[in-house]
C-alpha cells in the first residue's frame, strides 16, 4: 500500500536557493496596507504573517514563485519579479 504525502511534507521537500536580493518585497510605507493583509489568506506557502503592531511582513525561503499575493495585493503594495536564473525554488516531487 502507497503513503500519501501532505501537502506540507510536499512543500518541505523543495529547495529555495538564495540569490543577492529577495525576489518579493513591501513597498515602503505599505506594511500595514490592508490589501496586503489579503497575502496572509491566499500565498499558498504561508509565507505572509501579521506582527502585534500590525505590519505585514514575509519571509521568502520557501517562495513557490506562484504570483498570487501580487495578484492579491496590487504592485502598488507588493515589488515582485522571478528570481534571478539559478536562484529562487527548485520543485522536488515526492
Amino acid at each position: 500500500m502507497s503513503q500519501v504525502m501532505g501537502l506540507k511534507a510536499k512543500l518541505g521537500l523543495n529547495v529555495f536557493k538564495e540569490g543577492g536580493e529577495f525576489h518579493i518585497k513591501i513597498r515602503e510605507g505599505k506594511a500595514k496596507d490592508q490589501r496586503l493583509k489579503k497575502a496572509i489568506l491566499v500565498c499558498p506557502a504561508g509565507l505572509y504573517s501579521e506582527n502585534p503592531d500590525g505590519e505585514v511582513t514575509i519571509s521568502v525561503d520557501g517562495c513557490l514563485e506562484c504570483g498570487t499575493c501580487l495578484i492579491a495585493c496590487g504592485p502598488e503594495v507588493l515589488e515582485w519579479r522571478y528570481p534571478d536564473g539559478g536562484t529562487g525554488v527548485q520543485f522536488r516531487f515526492g
